[in-house]
């Protein structure tokens, strides 16, 4: 397994972060939790109904975490929730504003009981030269580090 990965997620309940960790553990590479400057809030329906008030929009909200170095990674894995049916608007900003050209992305989300929805499908859109790989879709906080390996070695990433 190359070194050269990244795992970048932004993660609301914790969910998502969790499945990063396991693919951090799982494939060594870096982690990246991408931060809003202005946070999200915590309760679950105003943050549902801001979500889909800002993907219907477009609205990028600013970062205030950067990631450096990206053009030493080859596979950068890409988390998120899924919030109606696509990826959470900070990880619309972080694929806009960084270039992907040439890389492996590997998408992977977690969800309160909507799949994956068209999240490989938006990474895709996102990353036109880009390799994109098959997505983990996993239920709330269920993921597992078996589950992980299956997938990696399914993807041929471990």
């Amino acid at each position: 397994m190359s070194k050269n990965v990244l795992i970048v997620y932004y993660s609301h309940s914790g969910n998502t972060g969790k499945l990063a960790k396991l693919i951090k553990e799982a494939t060594g590479g870096a982690i990246c939790e991408l931060l809003p400057e202005k946070a999200y809030p915590g309760d679950y329906s105003t943050v549902v109904e801001q979500a889909k008030k800002e993907i219907q929009a477009g609205f990028r909200p600013v970062l205030k975490t950067e990631v450096k170095d990206l053009s030493s990674y080859d596979t950068v894995f890409v988390g998120t929730p899924n919030w109606w049916s696509t990826i959470a608007p900070p990880i619309a900003t972080f694929l806009e504003n960084y270039n992907l050209t040439g890389k492996s992305v590997v998408p992977f989300c977690t969800h309160g009981g909507g799949g994956s929805g068209n999240i490989e499908d938006t990474v895709k859109t996102f990353c036109p030269d880009s390799r994109v790989l098959s997505l983990l879709s996993v239920y709330g906080n269920a993921a597992k580090a078996s589950e992980v390996e299956a997938w990696l070695k399914n993807i041929g990433v471990n």
